[in-house]
Parts: C-alpha cells; sequence; structure tokens
C-alpha cells in the first residue's frame, strides 16, 4: 500500500469531487461529503493528519491509489 499524502482539507474536497462526491453539508470547518450511500467527513484544516486521512479514506471507501490520481500527483 502506498503512502497516504499530505494534504489540505481543500485539497481533500477537490481529489473527493473529482472521484463523484458532492458537499452535502458543512458545520464549522468540518464537510460532509456524499457519493450514492457513502460519505465522509473533511476537517477543513491546512493540514490533515495521516491517519485522519487515512479513516477519510476507509469511511469514503476510496483506495489509496484512487486518491493520489484524482489529487494529481
Amino acid at each position: 500500500m502506498p503512502k497516504l499524502p499530505v494534504v489540505s482539507g481543500k485539497e481533500c474536497r477537490k481529489a473527493l469531487g473529482h472521484l463523484g462526491f458532492e458537499e452535502a453539508r458543512q458545520r464549522g470547518s468540518h464537510v460532509v461529503m456524499r457519493r450514492g450511500g457513502s460519505g465522509c467527513v473533511v476537517p477543513m484544516h491546512a493540514e490533515i493528519k495521516t491517519a485522519t486521512l487515512g479513516g477519510i479514506l476507509k469511511q469514503a471507501g476510496v483506495s489509496v491509489e484512487e486518491f493520489t490520481v484524482a489529487l494529481g500527483r
């Protein structure tokens, strides 16, 4: 499994958008993204910790490879 990239909340939201997720709602600094029946919560921080990003991707059902390609890295 490849290493998780270091990204900001804005970059994470954009990459998930490329994968078909849409912003459902936002409360404070947390955005709920949905695609069909699955969804995830993205904290809009300057830098998301790698463990948190791993949880986001697991919750969304997205592999690290898919996410990295959507980031364009």
